[in-house]
């Protein structure tokens, strides 16, 4: 597998793990409502994407980032209706041309337009709730596959950050709560943290710049998370991630400016 996967561009790569996601996912589980609201999503993120891609920069950009936050809605999603599906995808790609800091997005697009949607129509809108159950090896294809390509993409640091930040916390939340910690561990097995590791905490256009930073950061979010699942709040790592991740982004900049600040009034200190 690794050798295949060496000989694959490296934007293929996550769209072929998702795809694998959803595919493992659905025909073990079901976890699609209807194949035509996931067509809606994709198609509703490429052509959002394509559209502004064209008209700010003046060129077709490619597609595969835009799959990936039209798939992550259509699997994360659950609505009777079509309308969410659609709203939900293009309010994220809007997020990569609107909101922005320093030539990067403030929010992971796809967390997002979720989240959005989830405050804007809470009566028609959650999300998927499945795990992968007691049946293990739908989940060890999933985290084989996803643990080469984010090595092969340079991300595999923050995805095994966050895990171990979540194992840790996991334990921490049992004692705290008195839960069994299997029953505190359970949800990461689930369809919906295999989009959080390997999609949402990886966005190279939403981390810090240094590795160490990275790792703070998703640490951070597993932290937050801990606190929110604690007093019971639904969506507790998108919520987390929603925080946490511009809040990382601010510090960095706010940092980044004073240590410039103080090399133009001690030059040595960039030596």
């Amino acid at each position: 597998m690794r050798a295949f996967l060496k000989k694959i561009d490296n934007r293929f790569l996550p769209p072929i793990l998702i795809t694998v996601i959803l595919l493992t996912g659905h025909f073990t589980f079901g976890i699609l409502e209807a194949y035509e609201k996931t067509l809606v999503a994709i198609l509703s993120a490429i052509g959002a994407e394509l559209l502004l891609g064209k008209l700010t920069y003046g060129k077709w950009p490619h597609p595969a980032s835009a799959y990936i936050t039209g798939i992550s809605v259509g699997i994360l999603i659950r609505s009777p209706f079509v309308w969410p599906y659609f709203f939900a995808s293009v309010i994220s790609i809007l997020t990569k041309y609107v909101l922005r800091l320093d030539n990067r997005h403030l929010w992971n697009p796809s967390n997002f337009g979720i989240e959005a949607l989830l405050f804007l129509a809470p009566a028609t809108v959650s999300l998927l709730s499945v795990q992968w159950g007691n049946n293990l090896w739908p989940m060890s294809i999933i985290w084989a596959l996803g643990f080469i390509i984010v090595w092969r993409v340079g991300k595999l640091h923050v995805s095994a950050a966050y895990v171990a930040a979540f194992v840790v916390f996991a334990f921490v939340r049992a004692g705290i709560a008195g839960t069994p910690w299997p029953a505190t561990l359970a949800p990461i097995t689930g369809p919906m943290y295999q989009l959080f590791i390997f999609f949402m905490v990886t966005d190279p256009k939403v981390a810090v710049r240094s590795k160490s930073g990275q790792v703070a950061t998703v640490v951070a979010v597993a932290f937050v998370e801990m606190l929110f699942r604690l007093n019971e709040v639904i969506y507790a790592p998108l919520y987390a991630l929603f925080f946490v991740g511009p809040t990382a982004l601010l510090i960095e900049r706010m940092l980044s400016q004073r240590f410039r600040a103080a090399t133009r009034a001690d030059p040595t200190l960039s030596m």
